[in-house]
């Protein structure tokens, strides 16, 4: 064959023609498969929030001291997935690369066992296990400020719908262990969507990010693009709280944190990509 189009079954949506020339001059036109995309891997709405200030933590003597000085910051845009990272999710995660199930909070035998949960959060991944999902995905885990940006838009508002009182129409939170019926299908709380519609960043689980936790970062922290301390450690900061936690720990500024290898039945994750350079993946 001399020249011309070289056929394959592959579907051309998941193809990319490529030019390459042979000893006789003459292009052939070649097909090659193309990387999964984020999208492909991961089948999950995402929201884009836009390169801009906002306010990140609290005036001092207002919510934990954790969270003072509240600060201007400057975040490159990004997308955030607007649900956190479901059972159903996680599991394709599984099967595509043999990591482990996370332990069932439901009882006993493996989580595939248990019917009616697939659009539950995960629950009981450790730090590493969010990490190694989101590489997975083409994604990473958000910084702090990137959580606390989608949670709370620009205004410094206290809850991601603004700063009235949490019902059990925006939050799941405060409650104790019922089984399947404790945590929420993700997005099944419209009412409590931040100003950027992303779901559930009150209560329902907690959320792992990307950070070293430091009780005071905020004091010495630069104003763009924080990408948490640099010193390391076993503690890893997580955010929004989750079905059993108070009041207090469901508010955009809360801070919580856990050592990389904690699992419990109220810690789960979701994704980030950068929408603008290279600068926030890591």
């Amino acid at each position: 064959m001399t020249g011309g189009l070289r056929r394959t079954n592959a579907r051309w949506s998941s193809m990319a023609a490529i030019v390459v020339t042979v000893c006789t001059g003459a292009p052939w036109l070649v097909m090659a498969e193309l990387p999964a995309t984020p999208q492909e891997l991961d089948p999950v709405p995402m929201i884009s929030i836009p390169a801009g200030q906002f306010l990140m933590g609290n005036p001092e003597g207002t919510g934990r001291a954790d969270e003072w000085p509240q600060r201007s910051v400057y975040l490159d845009a990004f997308a955030i997935d607007q649900v956190e990272v479901t059972n159903e999710r996680y599991r394709a995660f599984v099967v595509a690369t043999g990591h482990r199930d996370p332990p069932n909070p439901y009882g006993t035998g493996p989580l595939t066992s248990i019917q009616g949960i697939g659009e539950l959060p995960v629950v009981q991944t450790t730090w590493y296990d969010a990490k190694a999902y989101c590489g997975w995905a083409k994604k990473r885990l958000p910084t702090e400020a990137e959580w606390e940006k989608a949670a709370r838009g620009t205004d410094g508002r206290r809850f991601p719908w603004g700063d009235e009182p949490p019902t059990s129409k925006r939050a799941n939170f405060d409650r104790e262990w019922a089984d399947e019926r404790t945590l929420h299908p993700v997005g099944s709380l419209p009412e409590g969507d931040s100003p950027y519609g992303v779901k559930d960043l009150a209560g329902n689980a907690r959320e792992w990010v990307s950070d070293w936790y430091d009780p005071d970062y905020y004091r010495h922290a630069p104003t763009k693009n924080p990408q948490g301390p640099d010193k390391k450690g076993v503690v890893r900061a997580i955010r929004g709280g989750s079905w059993h936690s108070p009041l207090a720990d469901i508010t955009t500024s809360a801070r919580g944190r856990g050592g990389f290898a904690l699992q419990t039945h109220g810690t789960g994750f979701r994704c980030v990509r950068s929408l603008e350079g290279d600068a926030l993946k890591r």
